[in-house]
């Protein structure tokens, strides 16, 4: 075995790791994970009906649209929960929670694949290493998420676009489209990528020649095909076969605010770590030394510039948003490195060293945060709605409805606004959870207090959570 196939599989096998760790120190998944995680639940029982319509619980998005609201849940990208379902249905559900740090760690195989293919060995095998290090990526390997996972098929199509459009192998033109449909249901902020292909061609070829690559078109119809039985659902669901993207782009002002367009910039530290800056270096680089006419170091400049500035124009941000830019950084980064002639070695060992002090401390200040009373004593209280003396038809009154149901696996249902009790029909057992995980309205804990039964209680320092019975009126 050479020397260099020895350190890729030591690197997988540290990556996967560490991204395992970031998965065991959390007591519960949040809202997004069990959304993936529920929905993977009941499509293995019931693989063709993607809809909340008979649902013991809720996504909840807040829209009295009649198409773009409840029960239709297109605007979540079904490729992740449709993996998960198998793993259900083969009762093999103590694996889940592995699907994406394997499919992150494979991500780190296939960095050093495009790295190689675009440049050499080692600007692969220093890009992967970049990759396998950095914070954000091994952060959100550990979660149940279509942010880390889709860049494994984002990476996929960019090493067959590459194999096929440049080294002309036909396979691969053909597979370029397959594994762009791919990344689209794996998550739709892909559509942000598509048109990368297209300029580079009109930028390589400054002519629209490519379009008489009969393989491109065969790559066209692949990818319209694989995407064939997700129009299909949208035109059932939403009356539009491409509804789903469109509740998708509706759904992603729901939620979180509007953050300034310097968000992934004034958060570029904890993100990135070391890694930004070795970013921007690289990319004086690339301008002094005039790189950029090459035709792979234009392609990723095309990559990186056009995602950035579309995420950085979107209302709402959040820092895994900018996932599937990463490995432009790291290949780029990565190709700096392996141009460095005096002390590369020694500038690589501290850029490295840097990253691993990152991670530690992200690891602590994420571990610090989910030991936090108020998440604590949440868990608590999920754990207590599981006891075998609860009525397993009760009913559970909380603003946490997919984490709910997940633990507990019992129906939930969303507080009422405003808070009145009144409404509901207590032919059952109904449960009211209040925690300080999610609610702070202090005048219903009163009213919870003043009226009703306390069943469980729970607090931890800064962290409350207690649970009021109403009992089934017979």
């Amino acid at each position: 075995m050479k020397k260099i196939d020895k350190i890729i599989i030591t690197l997988l096998i540290f990556s996967f790791l560490i991204r395992i760790a970031f998965i065991l120190y959390s007591p519960l998944r949040g809202w997004d994970e069990t959304v993936y995680l529920n929905l993977g639940h009941e499509l293995s029982a019931n693989p063709l009906v993607y809809s909340l319509l008979n649902s013991a619980w809720n996504d909840f998005i807040p829209s009295t649209d009649v198409v773009y609201g409840w029960p239709n849940i297109g605007f979540r990208a079904p490729l992740l929960p449709y993996i998960i379902s198998i793993f259900y249905a083969l009762k093999l559900s103590f694996l889940i929670k592995l699907i994406v740090p394997f499919f992150s760690t494979l991500s780190v195989f296939l960095i050093y694949i495009l790295g190689k293919r675009l440049f050499s060995k080692e600007v692969g095998l220093y890009s992967a290493i970049l990759f396998a290090l950095i914070p954000i990526h091994v952060l959100y390997s550990g979660k149940v998420l279509t942010d880390a996972f889709v860049v494994f098929f984002i990476l996929l199509t960019f090493i067959s676009f590459w194999r096929g459009y440049e080294e002309e192998n036909k396979i691969h033109k053909i597979l370029f489209g397959l594994f762009l449909a791919l990344s689209l249901l794996a998550r739709y902020t892909t559509l942000w990528i598509t048109p990368v292909f297209l300029l580079y061609f009109l930028i390589r070829d400054r002519s629209l020649k490519f379009l008489k690559d009969k393989y491109l078109w065969y790559a066209i119809g692949v990818f319209f095909l694989t995407l064939t039985p997700w129009f299909i659902y949208s035109f059932v669901y939403y009356n539009n076969p491409i509804g789903v993207f469109i509740h998708g782009f509706k759904s992603a002002g729901y939620w979180g605010g509007v953050q300034s367009w310097s968000f992934f910039i004034e958060n570029s530290w904890y993100i990135f770590s070391i890694t930004g800056i070795l970013f921007v270096f690289s990319l004086l680089y690339i301008l002094f030394k005039k790189e950029f006419i090459k035709r792979e170091i234009y392609l990723l400049l095309i990559w990186v510039t056009l995602f950035s500035v579309i995420a950085m124009a979107m209302p709402h941000k959040e820092d895994r948003f900018i996932l599937p830019a990463i490995p432009v950084i790291c290949l780029i980064s990565g190709f700096f490195i392996s141009n460095i002639k005096k002390y590369r070695n020694i500038i690589f060992g501290l850029v490295c060293i840097v990253l691993i002090v990152s991670l530690l401390n992200l690891f602590k200040m994420e571990y610090k945060y989910s030991q936090a009373g108020e998440n604590l004593c949440f868990s608590e209280g999920n754990k207590f709605l599981t006891s075998d003396f609860i009525e397993k038809n009760a009913l559970v009154v909380t603003n946490q409805l997919p984490i709910v149901h997940y633990y507990t696996q019992k129906e939930v249902t969303l507080y009422p606004e405003p808070w009145n009790t009144k409404i509901f029909n207590n032919d059952r057992a109904i449960y009211i959870f209040f925690a300080n995980y999610d609610m702070t309205d202090n005048k219903i804990k009163k009213d919870l207090d003043d009226n009703f039964k306390k069943v469980f209680e729970c607090s931890n320092g800064w962290g409350s959570s207690a649970i009021y019975i109403l009992p089934p009126q017979r």
